[in-house]
């Protein structure tokens, strides 16, 4: 149960991950302010390395990763691309990215909860991941 466990935690921090560096690309090249771009690029290369040792683990144990779900992804693209039109500016960013470190610190800490039995490699992933996330949403309130 708890390898179990592990690889499905591992699968959902694979999933957000990834759903988190295509958020941040998505709107990268709409930010003004060179602080902000900083923060966001720094973000994105810290899920990148989370991102490889994700897959290191999953590797090791003959598992693939996890993509997000279609129907999220979609979401998030069209709310990210109308918002944008509406209003291009930081402020807009700011609030889309923090908008989606909060969807993904509530859905990590739901897998946290679900996967109990996954071991304490999987779940410091999944604490970090979830770190990252809340670090970069403080970073953005300066900007909304």
């Amino acid at each position: 149960m708890e390898h179990s466990d592990s690889i499905k935690l591992l699968r959902e921090c694979d999933a957000g991950v990834k759903m988190g560096i295509a958020s941040i690309n998505n709107v990268l090249t709409d930010v003004k302010s060179q602080n902000m771009r900083e923060d966001l690029t720094n973000c994105r290369n810290q899920h990148e390395t989370l991102l490889t040792e994700i897959k290191g683990k999953l590797s090791c144990n003959c598992e693939k990763g996890k993509e997000p779900a279609p129907a999220a992804k979609g979401m998030s693209w069209v709310k990210t691309n109308m918002k944008m039109a509406l209003e291009p500016n930081d402020k807009t960013v700011a609030d889309l990215i923090t908008d989606g470190c909060n969807m993904g610190v509530k859905s990590l800490h739901r897998y946290l909860n679900q996967y109990k039995q996954a071991d304490a490699e999987s779940r410091g992933i999944a604490t970090r991941l979830i770190q990252l996330e809340d670090d970069l949403a403080k970073q953005m309130r300066q900007y909304l």
